[in-house]
């Protein structure tokens, strides 16, 4: 069988996999502060790439572990753009490859068969979408990174945060124009809007006409998350997922914890993200390996 032929049949797994259920796994970027890593801007989590990669390994291993069914490559910040502000633009692509290689060692280390997804995140900040770019920067320079994940070998696409219709859609047609299986999943405000304002009926409707594999909901408060969940649900007809945080930012920025800190609480919250229909479903910001287990065994038994 060929190469083609093989991604080929893999793409169909996954895909038909998506509609059964499929176990995420958790938070990169607050997983490698916790464990004494510096995630410092501009670099933020691309950092453990060069200077921690044994311990982004063993996040991965410890998510495997886990039970988790598809692990993210560490490409959130591995863009040319956000590279280029420490300096390191011209690694990108060296970068972004390097991640894909940790990810895919950590399913051989434990004999996995788990799915490496590619990470897209925004070009700029997830939480600003005052600085989005214009149309043109977005199609060239999204098509550049999901291109480039896509020669490193991920088995989907994740275009996550996204906090514009515009962007959204702008990097789920690069995504999608791959041919890899795609998961495009957007950050909502705890008003249940995009964080640019937008209704998230509005980017439902534009992002199904691009016809990606699943809807996601990611970023959100654990304990609100089903709020945004049902109204993706209700203005899609593709499989819908979430990954929320274990908190929020307040008004003044602080971090305010909720009790989905604690892995079974934030499993409760998640059989109710299932009973609403998600398929897949995994951790954001703050959630740990020890989250990913609870909703194995709260989803296995």
């Amino acid at each position: 069988m060929t190469s083609s032929a093989i991604e080929s049949t893999q793409s169909s797994d996954i895909r038909q996999q998506l509609r059964f259920g499929l176990l995420l796994d958790g938070a990169t970027g607050t997983e490698l502060y916790r464990r004494g890593v510096d995630i410092s801007l501009p670099l933020w989590s691309a950092r453990a790439i060069l200077e921690a990669p044994k311990t982004l390994l063993q996040i991965h291993v410890d998510y495997l572990r886990a039970g988790a069914d598809i692990i993210t490559a560490n490409t959130f910040r591995t863009h040319r753009r956000n590279l280029k502000q420490a300096g390191l633009g011209e690694r990108a692509q060296q970068l972004t490859r390097r991640a894909v290689e940790i990810a895919r060692r950590a399913i051989e280390s434990t004999g996995s068969r788990a799915l490496v997804a590619g990470a897209i995140a925004p070009l700029e900040d997830s939480y600003s979408p005052q600085r989005t770019p214009p149309a043109a920067t977005l199609a060239v320079e999204h098509s550049v990174m999901a291109n480039c994940l896509a020669a490193c070998g991920v088995d989907a696409l994740l275009v996550e945060t996204m906090n514009s219709v515009r962007e959204a859609v702008a990097a789920t047609r690069a995504a999608v124009a791959t041919g890899r299986p795609t998961l495009v999943s957007v950050v909502c405000g705890r008003d249940a809007r995009l964080l640019s304002g937008e209704p998230l009926a509005a980017a439902a409707k534009a992002l199904t006409a691009l016809q990606p594999d699943a809807l996601l909901i990611n970023c959100a408060p654990a304990p609100e998350l089903h709020r945004p969940l049902a109204e993706l649900r209700a203005h899609t007809t593709l499989p819908v997922g979430a990954y929320g945080n274990v908190g929020y930012l307040d008004d003044d920025g602080n971090w305010v914890q909720t009790d989905a800190v604690k892995p079974q609480a934030y499993a409760a919250y998640a059989r109710h993200w299932r009973a609403g229909g998600a398929t897949l479903i995994g951790g954001c910001c703050g959630t740990t390996p020890a989250h990913i287990e609870a909703l194995r065994g709260a989803f296995s038994a």
